[in-house]
């Protein structure tokens, strides 16, 4: 049995994260001593680390809760979690391209700086005239 302390270290988690998982239900409501404090088992590291792990994927709370129930109910069809999955894969994608128009805009603007003073310097004069943004 692990104290919190413990778990957070075995998983990567900082104490507080592992609480607040607690209060919105990602976690069970642990064990307890006789003096209160908490305690934790294998299940709960096996649960804490899918939940990392679907966090370091990117996975919203909301899918990571969706995503617990499939994997806690082993008989339900394996197509709603790859449905969770292909949704998640939209959203990297969608920020993907995002993060490419950024960059796209920060090269143009870093290259069209004239490296003179800044009176004319074009990253703060595209930085004070959005229209002046290619995104």
């Amino acid at each position: 049995m692990l104290t919190i302390g413990s778990l957070g270290k075995k998983t990567g988690t900082k104490v507080q994260t592992i609480r607040y998982y607690e209060q919105i239900g990602l976690m069970p409501e642990p064990g307890r001593t006789k003096g209160g404090q908490r305690r934790y088992d294998d299940a709960e590291v096996d649960r804490l680390s899918f939940i990392r792990h679907a966090r370091q994927l990117g996975f919203p709370l909301e899918a990571i809760r969706e995503l617990l129930d499939l994997s806690d109910n082993p008989d339900r069809p394996c197509h709603e979690a790859d449905s969770i999955a292909r949704r998640q894969l939209k959203q990297v994608e969608l920020r993907m391209d995002r993060l490419k128009a950024l960059r796209t805009e920060l090269k143009r603007m870093i290259h069209e700086c004239s490296g003179g003073n800044t009176a004319d310097c074009k990253v703060l004069e595209v930085l004070r005239d959005h229209s002046e943004c290619l995104t």
